[in-house]
């Protein structure tokens, strides 16, 4: 049986692309969570209306890969100091936050953050959010598997 996990760190494209590559995830999507306005496109949450970020949602076999080793991938693949940007994309919609499905999850989520900042591999204080998952809006097509796409081999 698989499960969901479901991350906003910047950009869902790259994101997506480093999911795709860890064993035992079985598919990703990309799109939208965390907002209050129904059936966002692109476009409205570029435009800040919307409230959403931009996720990419995994499905995992728990017998391949722990919902803490998505973590650690995760951390690795965005800057989790770095509040409401990642790279030049600035904005809430490129936030960063767990969004757990479980209290199982939450518990994880939140452990594996502390343990983070903790371990002082960052100078600054990790601003991650983790919150309950709320309806998820899948992306238009053409941001589905855009690295694959477009064969970009950033990841």
């Amino acid at each position: 049986m698989t499960e969901i996990a479901t991350f906003g760190a910047g950009c869902f494209w790259g994101i997506e692309a480093a999911f795709r590559r860890v064993n035992g995830v079985v598919s990703t999507s990309v799109g939208y969570m965390g907002g209050d306005f129904p059936n966002p496109c692109y476009l409205d949450v570029c435009a800040r209306i919307t409230g959403h970020a931009e996720v990419t949602q995994v499905e995992y076999d728990p017998d391949l890969v722990s919902y803490e080793d998505l973590l650690n991938v995760f951390w690795e693949i965005h800057d989790p100091t770095s509040l409401n940007r990642q790279g030049p994309d600035r904005g809430d919609q490129y936030r960063s936050v767990v969004f757990y499905h479980t209290p199982e999850q939450e518990k994880i989520a939140r452990q594996s953050k502390l343990k983070l900042q903790q371990s002082q591999k960052f100078d600054r204080d990790i601003v991650t959010f983790i919150e309950p998952a709320k309806d998820y809006y899948l992306a238009e097509e053409e941001h589905q598997q855009y690295y694959e796409k477009h064969r970009v081999k950033k990841f």
